[in-house]
């Protein structure tokens, strides 16, 4: 039994992921234009390296923003369950363009520190690249909210790749203050260093979160409100017991499949209704969110309509 999720997707005109995108779309390329002059200015190694992962997050931002338009559009008969699946291969395609430049700008402050290139007016450059670090923290902040709030894997992954360039940016600032404070020119390119190793960071991250989007892997707390909804109506004896029990977390869809067994006497009609009131009472505790519910009816008399038993196992069952 299936019935219409709880709650409809919002019209693009009034989306708050659509419009958030389109504004982390436009400061890409305020970024990368802002940290390619800033090195243009100072010859800074690590400015240098903070450009080099504004790129990849120029790429990257476009094709979230593509993804973010294509997992809305509805389901089709190609593609019953939705296009919803391709956020996660963009965080995943991400998280390896975050791997990619931290490997580059590790390799370019590796030559920095044995060539020891010349440094020139930092003041300016650290004026600059101070200036975008601040607008990049409110971007990214406002992105994983939203992206959490809106349950997006797509805004979540962009979110965090704003506020990882938020660090960057941050080390390569330190790396140039302590130059002109200093005048030691080898602190620049281990800023650089330091930077790869946090954007290496960020981009195992994202690639991680990814994986486990694809592979469904179980949010702990989804299946517990589950499990307890599906006990409270054992408890209120709407049903006799379930099992078989699968959920899974889709972008902002929620969706569950759920074995309800009910007494063998009652009638089609009866079962039904009591299926409906399950699933009525476990959409409502995702209330907010879409929930798909599906559900199979038994008799209680299980082993004698199963004489094999569910040879697939109930994982999500510890009881």
């Amino acid at each position: 039994m299936s019935h219409p999720p709880h709650r409809p997707a919002p019209p693009a005109a009034r989306d708050p992921r659509s419009a958030v995108m389109r504004l982390s779309l436009l400061a890409s390329f305020l970024m990368l234009s802002g940290k390619l002059t800033a090195y243009g200015l100072t010859g800074s190694a690590a400015m240098l390296s903070d450009a080099a992962e504004s790129v990849v997050h120029l790429i990257a931002t476009a094709l979230a923003a593509f993804s973010l338009w294509y997992a809305a559009r509805p389901a089709d008969t190609s593609h019953p369950y939705g296009h919803g699946r391709i956020a996660y291969f963009s965080a995943g395609f991400e998280g390896a363009l975050v791997f990619s430049a931290a490997l580059v700008v590790i390799y370019t402050a590796v030559q920095a520190l044995i060539q020891q290139p010349e440094l020139r007016r930092l003041g300016v450059g650290l004026i600059i690249s101070g200036a975008l670090a601040v607008l990049n923290l409110a971007l990214g902040t406002a992105l994983v909210r939203i992206g959490r709030r809106c349950h997006s894997a797509v805004l979540i992954a962009n979110g965090q790749h704003v506020l990882s360039d938020v660090w960057t940016t941050a080390a390569a600032l330190v790396g140039v203050g302590l130059v002109m404070l200093t005048g030691v020119t080898w602190l620049d390119p281990l800023a650089a260093l330091l930077i790869g190793f946090v954007i290496l960071a960020s981009g195992y991250s994202l690639i991680r979160q990814s994986f486990g989007g694809l592979m469904d892997e179980v949010d702990p707390e989804l299946a517990s409100r589950l499990l307890e909804g599906l006990r409270a109506a054992v408890r209120e004896g709407r049903i006799a017991d379930f099992h078989q029990v699968r959920c899974r977390r889709l972008n902002d869809e929620i969706w569950v499949e759920a074995h309800l067994l009910v007494a063998g006497a009652l009638t089609t009609r009866e079962a039904h209704a009591r299926a409906t009131t399950v699933e009525r009472s476990l959409r409502a505790l995702f209330e907010g969110q879409s929930v798909r519910v599906l559900t199979h009816v038994e008799p209680v008399e299980h082993e004698e309509a199963h004489p094999r038993g569910h040879e697939l196992g109930d994982p999500l069952r510890a009881d």
